[in-house]
């Protein structure tokens, strides 16, 4: 039976693949990162954060190690295994039981799978990250890991979806300036709508643009997109939120991949 703070989407996976998201129920933190916080540079007891983070390992089939990541919201992407804690907002790997691992708490976790479970990637895509082309920048390194013949398929897990991300038009416009194509343009354009608030301001959705530039790197088979961490409070921490409501606190959810 799975623990209630992890859960493996609704999604069809190959059978040497292994695929957790973390809730923010269980767990021994308190507070604002009440309860189950895997992330230890967010200002929680680290005794709680390393327990939390022992629980996660247990709980996940054949996986022996986890390969975390100080995240920067760059574009840098590394092969599992090389350090304990890189600067980088992506990893891959093609070793069994390592796995590949980012933390949310509203940016995109896009989570990858050779369809012949020979190779594995996790990405961090915040607006930065994704604008700048973390997925599109780093898909031909991505690309020569595994077995070539074998698609590649994704998973996005929950993130700020578009009701609740406002953006200055700033924002937007880096995402049209940087568009490598038409149908990404296109795809941008359909993901952005004017802020009722605000005329300033626009309501733009990560997921859907995410979406659009997996597809155009090949992909047949995108998941997810549709779990909004601010929306659902019991299960997902949400820095917007947080913030929102006077507390930046947050604590942290984990999306991991690896090969069994």
């Amino acid at each position: 039976m799975t623990a209630e703070f992890v859960y493996t989407p609704d999604i069809p996976l190959p059978g040497d693949i292994g695929l957790l998201v973390t809730r923010r129920l269980g767990g021994q933190s308190h507070g604002p990162y009440s309860n189950f916080n895997v992330a230890d540079h967010v200002g929680d007891d680290s005794a709680a954060v390393a327990e939390n983070r022992e629980l996660l390992l247990n709980s996940m089939p054949a996986a022996e190690r986890i390969q975390w990541l100080n995240q920067t919201h760059s574009c840098e992407m590394i092969q599992a295994g090389q350090e304990q804690c890189p600067n980088a907002d992506a990893s891959f790997s093609t070793e069994a039981g390592l796995a590949c691992a980012v933390l949310t708490a509203d940016c995109l976790p896009v989570l990858m799978w050779r369809l012949d479970g020979s190779a594995v990637a996790a990405i961090h895509a915040g607006w930065r990250g994704l604008a700048n082309g973390i997925l599109l920048d780093n898909f031909g390194e991505l690309n020569k890991q595994g077995n070539k013949n074998s698609p590649w398929q994704a998973y996005i897990g929950p993130a700020i979806s578009q009701q609740y991300f406002e953006v200055g038009v700033e924002v937007l416009e880096t995402f049209f300036e940087v568009a490598p194509n038409a149908d990404i343009l296109e795809a941008t354009a359909a993901a952005s709508s004017p802020s009722k608030r605000n005329p300033l301001k626009y309501h733009l959705d990560l997921a859907a643009i995410a979406k659009a530039q997996l597809t155009s790197l090949g992909l047949a088979n995108v998941y997810g997109g549709d779990e909004c961490s601010f929306a659902d409070e019991q299960n997902y921490f949400s820095f917007r939120r947080s913030s929102q409501a006077g507390d930046s606190r947050c604590g942290r959810m984990a999306s991991l991949i690896w090969r069994k």
